[in-house]
């Protein structure tokens, strides 16, 4: 069998792909019908995201805006066929993509029936509604359920994923270079996301739990930052005032060194982004921090995680900026509410540990 699998467009998406690219894997793998492959097509930029695991045999990349022709709609119709696929699973919902799993020659195409694109599957699946407004399950089920009419056996909503040796071979270098302790004695604290500033909870907030950490735990602190969050992890150490608040706002910082400090983190608070999954996969205790964006839609199925949300009548907006100006579902959140998750998160580790 060779199965293409359509990947989502968000980090933590793929991340949340993971039990169905499982299962999809156990399929495939005991096929019967000789050596199966699967074949993802991708965003060129969560391809690293799935680095280190055997999900995937092969991969072809897609950027619809990009000036390069391979990476374009004409060069991935051409990768498709070349692949010579039996089956395609749609974890997107775009026209587009299913626009372009049926150019690929599939006989077999796979996806939920939305955005009009329903013509273009073999097999359709549709979302639960509430009277008539959409009541989309939490999106590891979602994706689940597609691999489930594809054939794939059941599978845990356990999120999977590795880090490379290259990976932690960097982790150790920023351990070295920031003088960080060995052990378990570092939380990571994680600021931004390429969503947009309503998911951002507020610098002088991270500071002060950042200095509770260390004050009242004995611990170091971390600050994880992308390319556009420098500044707010370099803001976040200035204003905690505590060497043993530190950041990687002045080093490289490719998405598996991400990866690699948070597999190796003591806890990992977040905003509602791409790295809270690499907690959860990595079985990091986590607390997560919702604003804009709603728990249920993502839920993680994980005992160790805790998501803090304040609930307002105007959230989750899902806008990238508060349409009210005022912030208050980030804002209003307190350094207190959270630093509680975090000391029951820490005990609950010590318990379960005993």
């Amino acid at each position: 069998m060779r199965l293409g699998v359509f990947l989502p467009n968000w980090i933590g998406d793929v991340a949340m792909a993971t039990p169905a690219l499982r299962s999809l894997r156990r399929m495939v793998d005991s096929s019967g019908q000789g050596p199966g492959q699967i074949i993802g097509v991708l965003r060129p930029y969560v391809s690293e995201t799935l680095a280190g695991t055997n999900f995937l045999d092969q991969q072809i990349l897609f950027d619809p805006r990009s000036s390069d022709p391979v990476l374009q709609s004409g060069g991935v119709i051409e990768a498709l066929r070349v692949a010579q696929l039996d089956r395609v699973v749609l974890l997107t919902n775009s026209w587009r993509t299913a626009w372009l799993a049926w150019r690929s020659g599939a006989k077999e195409r796979l996806g939920y029936d939305r955005n009009g694109r329903g013509i273009l599957l073999t097999t359709r699946l549709f979302e639960p509604r509430r009277g008539r407004k959409l009541a989309p399950l939490p999106t590891i089920d979602s994706y689940l359920n597609l691999a489930y009419a594809a054939g794939g056996p059941w599978e845990t909503p356990k999120l999977c994923l590795a880090t490379t040796p290259a990976d932690e071979a960097a982790a150790d270098d920023v351990w070295w270079r920031l003088r960080l302790p060995h052990g378990d004695r570092v939380v990571v604290l994680n600021s931004g996301g390429a969503f947009g500033g309503a998911k951002h909870w507020p610098v002088e907030h991270f500071a002060a739990l950042a200095r509770k950490i260390v004050e009242k735990l004995g611990l170091v602190v971390l600050v994880n930052c992308g390319p556009a969050e420098r500044q707010i992890a370099r803001d976040i150490v200035q204003q905690a005032k505590r060497s043993e608040v530190v950041s990687l706002a002045d080093l490289d910082v490719p998405l598996g060194l991400s990866k690699a400090i948070i597999r190796r983190a003591r806890l990992l608070v977040t905003t509602d982004s791409g790295p809270r999954y690499f907690g959860v996969a990595f079985g990091r205790p986590v607390v997560s921090l919702f604003g804009p964006t709603g728990i249920a839609a993502t839920r993680t199925h994980y005992d160790q995680e805790r998501c803090l949300s304040l609930n307002l009548d105007c959230s989750p907006c899902m806008a990238r900026t508060c349409p009210l100006s005022h912030h208050r579902c980030m804002r209003d959140l307190s350094v207190e509410q959270v630093f509680a998750s975090v000391q029951e998160l820490l005990q609950q580790r010590v318990t379960l540990a005993a």
